[in-house]
């Protein structure tokens, strides 16, 4: 008989998505209305012995108390700070990300988001669109890239990915994070606020979760300073939104490129309306080559456990 997971997600990989259905007694939760959703977890969840979600769905405790008899949680994508740990590790539940495979696409946004804001790439596509340049509207010149200082916060694979790029460009790197990475040229700041003191473009690369919640804060933003410019392609809840909306419209800070917010998939008008700062919509990953590896981790992680076999990308 096949295990039977719940599926909180569609993969946009057919293949992966037609594995799934052959391999596993499939639960699909993203098929029916929103209004339906308790009903029928409270129909299938006795059996669920998997679930296959995704970096920001995770699992909470309320959904897991549904779930007597789940043993995996299959994370599509690299965060896990949306999953309940307390409650995996009580219970013995594994959990499952999705590392590696996704690193060369958000490094890439990344750059792509800095450039876009450096060379405010958005607002030249709206001044030729518009009208202004045929109506030769002045132009204020951007800000080359070359001999200004990067500074990364998480130096994991993405925040080393970045790096690698942007040394391209000729900037002058720095990283933070709390332990020492031995293996890089990179230096180290003393501290988060020092590494925005130091750095014209701050990259956030790091974990989302408790620990990190709101670090980039108002201190951290007047570091940045009106010349600087946030690039956040982590999570949302590193940077203290209010601050962020607040340092854009007053000035304090100079620009922002975001992938990640908050609340998503909401974002605050207040910040939507500010002609400084770019916007996507949590995309980093959004390839397809990058999108069907993602979902065929998953796949294979899910088949690895049911199998008795180790898995291949547990969270500790």
């Amino acid at each position: 008989m096949k295990p039977e997971i719940l599926v909180m997600a569609p993969s946009p990989s057919a293949p992966v998505m037609e594995q799934l259905d052959a391999q596993f007694a499939c639960h699909h939760l993203w098929r029916e209305p929103a209004a339906g959703h308790d009903a029928f977890i409270a129909a299938v969840g006795a059996n669920v012995r998997g679930l296959a979600t995704t970096g920001t769905i995770g699992m909470d405790a309320a959904l897991a108390a549904r779930l007597p008899r789940l043993e995996i949680v299959a994370v599509n994508g690299i965060g896990v700070d949306a999953v309940d740990f307390t409650v995996t590790r009580a219970r013995g539940i594994k959990v499952t990300n999705t590392p590696g495979v996704l690193t060369d696409d958000v490094a890439d946004l990344a750059v792509a988001l800095l450039l876009a804001a450096a060379r405010r790439i958005p607002a030249l596509d709206h001044y030729v669109r518009g009208g202004s340049w045929g109506a030769r509207v002045p132009l204020t010149p951007a800000r080359t890239l070359r001999g200004k200082t990067a500074g990364i916060y998480g130096f994991g694979r993405i925040g080393k990915a970045v790096a690698a790029r942007l040394a391209g460009f000729g900037m002058a790197l720095r990283y933070y994070q709390p332990n020492v990475v031995a293996d890089t040229d990179v230096p180290r700041s003393a501290s988060l606020l020092a590494l925005a003191q130091e750095a014209d473009y701050l990259v956030v690369c790091a974990p989302g979760g408790a620990a990190t919640r709101g670090l980039v804060d108002a201190g951290v933003l007047a570091a940045l300073g009106p010349q600087g410019t946030l690039v956040n392609v982590a999570r949302g809840s590193i940077v203290d939104e209010t601050a962020l909306t607040a340092a854009l419209a007053n000035g304090t800070l100079g620009a922002a490129a975001l992938d990640v917010f908050a609340n998503e998939p909401q974002v605050p008008a207040a910040l939507t309306a500010l002609p400084n700062v770019v916007l996507t919509p949590h995309v980093g990953s959004l390839t397809v080559e990058t999108r069907h590896a993602m979902g065929q981790l998953v796949v294979d992680n899910l088949l690895a456990h049911f199998a008795g076999a180790r898995l291949l990308t547990p969270v500790q």
